[in-house]
């Protein structure tokens, strides 16, 4: 159970110029936090977002670069990022651009955690921010599903050594696109593999 929500497009009240979206887990609030620590590893789950480069200045900042693909024109993004740790999540301020920070919240709920993340766009003086509507980050929803999807997986294998250095060292720092290929080009083997011993199969049951 989900509740992804977009509001209108931005006008002119500052409390309307923000996106949200909130996801439901049957997992506690300790794991969900745990999970979200990881600010890396959180971005780069998002499919509309393809990293050049990802440099730690310290423990909580970050120079990031890249190309955001959420919208028909796909531009590019460079900024700092600074993460303020709280105790229900953490706050991520950049230091450039129409995006002013993105909040994520957990809190408990009926079905164990959920996760709200907010993003919002206050940086620029409100005649400004039409020109830069093209800027927008319009992956918010993407990402929730996909950050749901993966926290279920891994829940399920992490536990596996080899599975968790395969997600970290290989998958995430690759694009999106990249992902996409090695799926593809995984279930192919895995297609060739089941012919062949389908082929193995009735080779034996006819002549063995």
């Amino acid at each position: 159970m989900n509740d992804l929500t977009l509001p209108a497009a931005m006008n002119d009240t500052e409390i309307e110029d923000a996106a949200w979206a909130a996801i439901e887990m049957p997992f506690t609030v300790e794991a969900l936090t745990n999970f979200c620590d990881d600010i890396e590893r959180l971005f780069r789950i998002n499919p509309m977002l393809e990293f050049k480069s990802w440099k730690a200045i310290d423990k909580d900042t970050f120079a990031v670069s890249g190309r955001n693909i959420s919208h028909e024109i796909p531009f590019d993004f460079e900024f700092e990022l600074r993460v303020t740790r709280r105790p229900d999540g953490c706050l991520i301020e950049y230091d450039k651009g129409i995006k002013s920070s993105t909040e994520l919240k957990i809190e408990k709920s009926d079905m164990g955690s959920k996760l709200t993340i907010t993003d919002r766009y206050e940086r620029l003086p409100i005649e400004e921010r039409e020109s830069h509507m093209g800027e927008v980050d319009k992956s918010l929803v993407t990402w929730a599903n996909y950050l749901q999807r993966f926290i279920h997986m891994w829940q399920r294998w992490s536990k596996f050594k080899l599975w968790r250095w395969y997600m970290r060292r290989v998958w995430q720092p690759m694009k999106p696109t990249a992902r996409r290929i090695t799926y593809m080009l995984l279930w192919i083997s895995v297609v060739e593999v089941a012919l062949i011993l389908l082929g193995v199969g009735i080779y034996f049951a006819e002549y063995a």
